[in-house]
């Protein structure tokens, strides 16, 4: 009887495992090695959820940028995959260029490590939309030990209008307009500072 109700509740976890997972993204710039994707809400349930403990969500935008379109206080920490460098310029899209963060997994590694968790914990990454930084910030933890890193693949702004009269505002989906909590006030403690 044991063993039988063991089956079932493996079953079960299994469906419900299956049924908290985004779409693979069409495009392979946003895939990764371990096909792990969800959306906000998604990443929303998982982190507020039973084994929410268990899990390490890092936002991976700069902190200037968090500053100036918002943070939700579900996420564990922000670690930026990118930071701002405003010495130099980006000419191709005429802003600040962005350099890697050269701490990025060690500052990912102590963020599990300060909470009990290991490399077999999952992570979820969120950025702005979930393409530039989301996808490329798995991309490095890849062949180093990390055994179930998540993507939010409509990050915290999500994508944008394609046409009418708000073309190009990050209005479609994403984790602000999901209805999911968030502000403009940052908790100081979950912030990058190098």
């Amino acid at each position: 009887m044991l063993v039988r109700k063991l089956v079932i509740t493996a079953f079960l976890f299994g469906i419900s495992l299956q049924a908290i997972a985004a779409p693979i993204p069409e495009s392979p710039d946003r895939q990764t090695s371990w096909g792990l994707y969800v959306d906000s809400r998604e990443a929303f349930e998982l982190k507020t959820g039973t084994e929410g403990k268990k899990i390490l969500f890092v936002d991976v935008r700069d902190p200037i940028e968090i500053m100036f379109t918002g943070f939700t206080d579900t996420v564990d920490i922000n670690i930026p995959f990118l930071i701002s460098n405003p010495t130099k310029w980006n000419e191709k899209k005429s802003v600040y260029a962005m350099e890697p963060n050269k701490d990025f997994e060690s500052d990912i590694v102590k963020a599990l490590n300060d909470r009990g968790l290991t490399k077999d914990d999952k992570i979820i990454l969120m950025c702005r939309s979930g393409g530039e930084r989301g996808a490329p910030s798995a991309k490095a933890l890849d062949g180093k030990g990390f055994k179930q890193v998540y993507v939010v693949t409509d990050g915290f702004e999500g994508d944008t209008v394609k046409e009418g009269p708000k073309k190009n505002w990050r209005l479609v989906n994403g984790w602000k307009s999901s209805g999911l909590p968030w502000g403009y006030k940052l908790n100081k403690q979950k912030m990058y500072f190098e």
